[in-house]
């Protein structure tokens, strides 16, 4: 009887499959997920003292896997070193010097402090080594000894950590224009101070100020944070930030300290004297004296009307007797994305040659725009000063913790400045050059808003 081909076939095929899983199995058996699993040394003293501080460990995995590398010491308190870390085919080696994944000992003092890594106690530790298949699921396991002794080094603890304020606002206003962090490092370590944006991103790396505490020193370290306003630089956006304080020390000892800091009318405030098309940037005119017209920090003075006349707008030079009023008019805009802060005396205030802001109750403040007028013969620069707005025309804002009350001119936004000072003294130089200015206090007073719109004043006795 004769046997069909395709059984012939068929059994020829089975037969070669067969001779080929002999063949692979005599030339490369099924080996165990890990082949290999060794510390270089048994004893480590992981102390940074350069001697013995760390021990190699070797192992190889055939296949696909995860790794789980623990530690348990006598008292049955377990430790990872890795947890479920997936790992290819191949060899590997790892510097091990007895730090691990983070951990809490009783005895702990500083309770929103967390611990990310840390040197596990002087003890004898069975170490384990599990695998698990990534496609199977089948497991393999390799143990030893090994023992940590000297190795009792303290934490990095950052043991102060304070943010204030938590809510600024980096725009230059003189108001919450930058926060501090002040923070006290037990030990010497290396120190990161970063934000964390809202919505994910690269963090923010804030830098030390420089003070008596050298970086990576124990003591008290400072930093100073504007959002980079005032290198001309643009703050990160508005929101709620988490502000990190990162330690680690020579061992690998790593701690974190955080807080939540918000972000709020950030940006950089640009503002200038608006420059004329046709006509002076600057009008200047004189008006007469008046009694009403006198200020001091008790009794204001009646404001002076602005000027109107359409024969102001020349550039010659202003003849006038001496005791009257020099009166000037200009518009600044704020042309930036951010409010400016501003603050009196307001528009139409005038000023007696001798008089100051001060001396009308009206101080510098650190942050707020002003007009100022100065003249050649003035002994300080700048004397006689101007809010951008009366409360009628700036947005007004209120302190709600102390009360303060702040005014700003809106982003976009222009504002028409005038005032007058009375000419009551003639000086060694006459005619004299007067101009005006616009001051951010504290901060600048730019070219583009400095000495703008000079005119020649002369002044005449009109008695003589």
């Amino acid at each position: 009887m004769r046997i069909p081909l395709v059984l012939t076939l068929a059994g020829a095929l089975a037969g070669v499959i067969l001779i080929v899983v002999v063949a692979q199995a005599l030339i490369a058996p099924d080996l165990p997920l890990i082949t290999e699993a060794v510390f270089s040394h048994e004893v480590i003293s992981p102390n940074a003292d350069g001697m013995e501080d760390i021990a190699v460990f070797s192992y190889t995995v055939s296949k696909t896997v995860t790794v789980s590398f623990t530690f348990e010491g006598s008292t049955g308190a377990v430790f990872a070193f890795r947890e479920r870390a997936l790992r290819a085919p191949n060899d590997y080696q790892v510097a091990f010097s007895g730090v691990v994944d983070g951990f809490s000992l009783p005895d702990d003092s500083f309770p929103d402090q967390v611990i990310l890594r840390r040197v596990i106690p002087d003890d004898i530790y069975t170490w384990r080594l599990v695998a698990i298949d990534a496609a199977s699921g089948a497991q393999d396991e390799r143990t030893g000894t090994l023992v940590i002794e000297g190795g009792d080094v303290p934490l990095p603890n950052i043991s102060e950590f304070t943010v204030s304020p938590t809510d600024f606002t980096p725009n230059q206003d003189g108001i919450n224009d930058r926060t501090q962090i002040n923070l006290f490092l037990e030990q010497d370590a290396d120190l990161s101070v970063y934000l964390l944006p809202p919505n994910g991103g690269q963090p923010l790396y804030l830098a030390e100020r420089d003070e008596e505490t050298l970086p990576h020193e124990r003591g008290r370290h400072l930093y100073d944070y504007d959002g980079g306003v005032d290198l001309n630089a643009d703050p990160p956006p508005d929101g709620e930030y988490t502000l990190m304080a990162e330690a680690q020390d020579a061992v690998g000892q790593q701690v974190r300290r955080s807080a939540v800091v918000t972000i709020r009318n950030g940006g950089k405030p640009f503002a200038e004297i608006v420059s004329q098309t046709a006509g002076v940037s600057v009008i200047f005119e004189t008006r007469p004296w008046e009694e009403r017209f006198f200020a001091s920090r008790d009794l204001p003075g009646d404001l002076i009307v602005r000027p109107t006349d359409p024969d102001i707008l020349s550039r010659t030079t202003i003849t006038m007797p001496v005791g009257d009023l020099l009166v000037f008019m200009l518009t600044v805009e704020n042309y930036s994305d951010v409010p400016i802060r501003t603050t009196g005396p307001q528009p139409g205030t005038v000023y007696e040659w001798d008089q100051r802001d001060s001396t009308l109750g009206a101080t510098e403040e650190p942050g707020a725009w002003r007009v100022g007028i100065d003249c050649t013969t003035a002994t300080i620069d700048y004397p006689w000063r101007w809010s951008l707005g009366s409360d009628d025309t700036l947005d007004v804002v209120t302190d709600p913790d102390t009360g303060i009350v702040y005014r700003y001119l809106p982003p976009g936004e222009r504002a028409v400045v005038w005032g007058a000072i009375r000419m009551t003294r003639v000086e060694v130089r006459n005619p004299q050059t007067c101009w005006a200015g616009l001051i951010h206090e504290e901060v600048e007073v730019s070219l583009r808003n400095s000495r703008v719109g000079p005119r020649e004043i002369r002044l005449v006795d009109a008695n003589s």
